[in-house]
């Protein structure tokens, strides 16, 4: 039985061999996408969630016996492992419980303890705690010795005293405990630094704070430590319960216990009692206090990520406008409004800069000339970059609509994040060699309205923007869940193969950059791909790799209709096993609901393919090449409303949520700001997390709370029977009474902390009746 395994399954709540099913697929070069959708039978249907987290667990627990096996070895290297602390040893069950345990064996500097050691002060250290009614002053005096730097007595205790606190310190059955003891009942606290009120004004929840450690939010934690970091907090880690006597502590009476030591006015236990407070207070505590801080640095992490990585999929998930003519407009003021007119497969049509809004104010000549690129190429949508003189760009689009009905125009307003990433990135360069660098974001801009995914997954998903304190997370962790959520996204989806980017084409499964690049240069040299058989012929793509990619690429209109479709070629066997039983050719089964709903998918299972891959097998020829993503839809802004000053409490609008962070969503209202939807105002129930209401992406329907000008602030609410300046009714579970600081990449000014007037409101939204 393989103990990783049988842990894995007990976790996740399978079968052992569905977990041993799924890693051999994975040892041997697989997908998590291609198990996940072509080896269900394999894997007892494991579904993709299940084995991100099947291979998190597996990547774990090998390093856990590798670090196991290294202590094993290096306690066995200093002649000091015995059968008792190899079980301990092979018993432990995390990294934490394993460094415990190896902490008296790690390989230290030379400390004071140690010093004493090699002063042969360690038979004192061993006789004192066994002998309590000898005065430690009268003991220490045998050990005395002038040539290894003992003068007197007071320096035989000191190093004595070295050696006790470090014993103390690092005893695993004991440090343990007490560190979950501190958790349960400890508490973060900060204060304000001297001097540091204006500056650090943002951190102002904080200037004096205090909250258990289990209930410390993630976007808290966050706020607090990057509060620290900018010299604004300091931060306690305070051990002692609320309720704990001024000077006494419920931990040092635990040591002394777990060393058998005991007060009754003995002459050695006045002695002992300040050697335990020492090591508590100078060593443990310290110790504690530094664990603690990696716990909740790791906790907040993982669900900062967590969170960056259900937004970035709800963004690449997002509804595409599909094939049509779009223009892109990129606006600006001084430097004008870049103009990119791409045809339906994205390819550009026209590019050239306009001057509509100050200092040239250009305007008729402006939607003239948009006018003009519109008759000229058919377009059909106007996609706006919401950054600078995004809502003066809007206008201008909504007066050349007006002006020319007869166009059957569209305009949206879409995220900007990322596009100037895009537009001097190495892969713009080599894409629109023609371009200046500035037009190239007009053209990302058409693009991602024609279809978010082929084009953000050109962009690195960290400038995307829809994370909370990205740039405080570790960038390894947070990098592997990103690319993991684009990888899942891109084939859940599916690709275009004759049409797709390199870029594209290296998150499919079992591709790669390299061979992207090969089936891109392949493509343009022999032409479009007239089958899935024909990459095959791809220089360097095998046997394995076709295995991998082939499923999830589409070739539209090409020798074979299944290619347009999520069945693996590898199953279509299956599919002509089912055509003589209905009796019909390819093309007329396709999409035919009522034929096949005749047949049982029960008739066609096989030893090769279960009735897991049957059912997907008739769900793909009913709706063959079906898109997961939802309908296009856009949100409109209401006229007259275009900045800050044209707010009023009370105006209901429709915006687009630009951003969830785990105290609510941020949401474009078309006024250069976004505003926040705090959680305790996008329900009338509890909200635990408030993806599970707004996503990014989504068109929703606000009533404005409050406006504060002067730090660029605007609260909103989803409930639209709020009413203004009134106490909201609470939520059903207690919202957190605080939020922090957060600030995306896209909108820095309106992702940090609330305050003043708009922290207020929120204040009174979370204290509600």
């Amino acid at each position: 039985m393989n103990e990783i395994h049988k842990r894995i399954a007990d976790e996740l709540g399978v079968r052992e061999p569905q977990v041993a099913a799924a890693v051999g697929l994975l040892d041997g070069g697989a997908t998590v996408p291609f198990v996940a959708r072509y080896r269900k039978e394999a894997t007892g249907a494991l579904d993709d969630t299940q084995l991100r987290r099947l291979e998190e667990r597996l990547t774990y627990l090998r390093d856990l016996e590798t670090r196991r096996a290294a202590i094993l070895k290096s306690i066995g290297e200093q002649g000091k492992l015995d059968a008792a602390l190899a079980a301990q040893i092979r018993a432990a069950d995390s990294k934490g419980r394993l460094e415990d345990i190896y902490l008296p064996f790690r390989p230290k500097r030379r400390t004071k303890a140690e010093a004493a050691r090699q002063a042969g002060l360690e038979p004192l250290a061993d006789l004192l705690p066994g002998q309590p009614e000898r005065d430690p002053a009268l003991a220490a005096r045998a050990f005395v010795d002038a040539d290894k730097g003992i003068a007197d007595a007071a320096a035989a205790l000191e190093g004595a005293r070295a050696i006790l606190v470090e014993r103390f310190s690092e005893q695993a059955d004991l440090i343990g405990p007490l560190r979950e003891t501190m958790w349960t009942r400890g508490r973060l606290t900060s204060k304000i630094k001297k001097g540091k009120a204006e500056s650090g004004a943002k951190f102002s929840d904080y200037f004096d704070f205090a909250e258990p450690f289990p209930k410390l939010p993630s976007h808290r934690i966050l706020a607090l430590f990057r509060g620290e970091t900018e010299g604004v907090l300091d931060l306690t880690f305070d051990a002692e319960p609320a309720v704990a006597p001024p000077g006494s502590s419920p931990y040092e009476p635990r040591i002394m216990m777990r060393f058998g030591l005991s007060e009754r006015g003995r002459p050695g236990d006045i002695w002992m009692r300040e050697t335990v407070r020492q090591a508590w207070r100078g060593k443990i505590l310290p110790g504690l206090s530094s664990d603690l801080r990696t716990r909740l640095w790791d906790a907040a992490e993982t669900e900062a990520v967590r969170v960056f990585a259900g937004n970035l999929r709800d963004l690449l998930l997002a509804a595409p406008a599909g094939s049509r003519p779009t223009m892109g407009l990129d606006p600006g003021f001084r430097s004008g409004v870049k103009v990119a007119v791409v045809d339906a497969t994205g390819k550009v049509a026209a590019t050239v800069t306009i001057y509509p809004h100050e200092p040239q104010r250009r305007w008729d000549e402006a939607l003239a000339v948009l006018g003009r690129l519109a008759v000229q190429h058919r377009v059909e949508l106007i996609a706006i970059g919401n950054g600078t003189a995004s809502r003066e760009t809007d206008k201008l689009a909504a007066d050349l609509i007006k002006a020319r009905p007869e166009l059957g125009l569209t305009k949206v307003t879409v995220s900007e994040a990322g596009a100037s990433v895009y537009s001097a990135s190495a892969f713009a360069s080599q894409e629109l060699p023609d371009l200046d660098v500035t037009l190239r974001g007009a053209v990302s801009i058409a693009r991602r309205l024609q279809d978010p995914l082929a084009e953000l997954v050109k962009i690195d998903p960290k400038s995307i923007g829809v994370g909370q304190y990205q740039h405080d997370l570790g960038e390894g962790k947070l990098s592997r869940s990103l690319e993991t959520v684009v990888e899942d996204c891109v084939n859940a989806v599916g690709v275009d193969l004759n049409t797709a980017s390199a870029p594209l084409l290296a998150r499919v499964s079992g591709v790669g950059a390299g061979l992207a690049q090969g089936i891109v240069a392949f493509r343009d040299a022999n032409g479009p791909f007239p089958s899935r058989k024909a990459l095959k012929k791809v220089p360097r793509l095998g046997p394995k790799a076709f295995e991998q990619c082939a499923g999830f690429l589409r070739i539209n209109g090409g020798e074979d209709p299944l290619d347009a479709s999520g069945v693996h070629p590898e199953a279509y066997p299956v599919v002509r096993r089912i055509l003589e039983a209905a009796g019909t050719p390819l093309k007329a089964i396709l999409g035919n609901a009522a034929t096949l709903q005749a047949l049982k998918p029960q008739s066609f299972v096989d030893a090769t393919f279960g009735l897991p891959t049957v059912t997907d097998i008739f769900a793909e020829l009913e709706k063959p090449g079906r898109d997961p993503r939802p309908a296009f839809k856009v949100a409109t802004f209401k006229e007259g409303v275009e900045a800050l000053s044209d707010l009023v409490p009370g105006m209901v609008l429709e915006g687009t949520v630009t951003n969830v962070a785990a105290f609510g969503a941020f949401v474009d209202i078309g006024v250069h700001q976004d505003g926040l939807v705090h959680v305790s105002a996008m329900s009338r129930t509890f909200v635990k997390d408030p993806r599970a209401v707004a996503k990014p992406g989504d068109t929703v329907t606000v009533k404005v709370l409050e406006v504060d000008r002067a730090r660029k602030r605007i609260a909103l609410t989803l409930r639209l029977d709020d009413e203004i300046g009134a106490k909201p009714e609470r939520p059903a579970r207690e919202t957190p009474r605080s939020f922090a600081p957060s600030t995306p990449a896209a909108r820095p000014a309106a992702a940090a902390e609330p305050s003043g007037a708009l922290a207020e409101a929120l204040r009174r939204a979370k204290q509600g009746k």
